[in-house]
């Protein structure tokens, strides 16, 4: 049921879409047919792999980059009050200003490569990870902490043997929010300025009136997301195999 429940899904989403264009009669350069886009990404296969490889990896960095970045500054802001009282105003009043809008910024400083890109990717992801896992680490157990203080244990060692397996947890969410919005930074990256990725061939295709390219690009992107959401989340349940799962289950 885990695989056929999102293929009946799936699938009903594709036949509410082909009735959509019928009962509407809407032209194809504005809402192609399921069975168009299919055929132009049959036919342009091998023009949206060779973007698909450069967003991935654009993607895969950011993530790696963002998760370390996020858990280092946990780290350091839980470990250190001083800088907690000094850089966590910092770190919220960075959050006001709108990820997007530093993409042309980005673009300007890192040009129109790949840094850029994954830069971008990178402060979308940071945030999630940082936040979900400093939460984690002040939040353990009182009790665990006044027992090894009792025992006087350094904060270290209560940081290392206590703390980060207590928030563990929490990071892992953080990580699953991160995850998800991976590919906004990647691909809101190269529509300010690129010469490949989904994103790029999704503007070049739209500029080109060839809808059905684009729409395909467009799922191409959405199944990378879905994948790399679902191989995270296996990865982190399996990793986290001790913290159960209380979520009822009744079918």
């Amino acid at each position: 049921m885990r695989v056929l429940r999102p293929s009946i899904i799936f699938a009903a989403l594709i036949m509410l879409w082909q009735i959509i264009v019928w009962a509407s009669g809407v032209e194809p350069f504005i809402l192609p047919p399921p069975a168009r886009v299919g055929i132009a990404w049959v036919e342009r296969w091998d023009v949206i792999l060779f973007h698909t490889q450069t967003t991935v990896l654009e993607i895969l960095l950011g993530l790696l980059l963002g998760t370390v970045m996020g858990t280092v500054s946990a780290l350091f802001l839980a470990y250190f009050a001083t800088a907690r009282r000094w850089l966590m105003p910092i770190l919220v009043i960075s959050q006001a200003i709108p990820v997007f809008a530093l993409a042309p910024i980005l673009v300007l400083w890192l040009g129109y490569g790949l840094a850029s890109k994954v830069a971008m990717a990178t402060l979308i992801i940071y945030f999630p990870v940082t936040a979900a896992f400093f939460d984690g680490l002040r939040r353990t157990e009182p009790g665990q902490l006044d027992l090894a203080r009792t025992m006087n244990a350094s904060r270290w060692s209560i940081l290392r043997n206590i703390r980060i397996p207590a928030a563990l947890p929490a990071f892992a969410s953080g990580l699953r929010v991160a995850t998800a919005v991976a590919p906004i930074g990647a691909v809101v990256g190269e529509w300010v300025g690129s010469s490949a990725g989904l994103g790029y061939l999704m503007l070049h295709s739209n500029g080109r009136m060839q809808i059905d390219v684009m729409f395909a690009a467009l799922f191409t992107l959405g199944a990378i997301a879905v994948v790399l959401y679902f191989t995270v989340d296996a990865f982190l349940s399996r990793v986290l195999f001790w913290q159960p799962d209380t979520q009822p289950s009744n079918d």
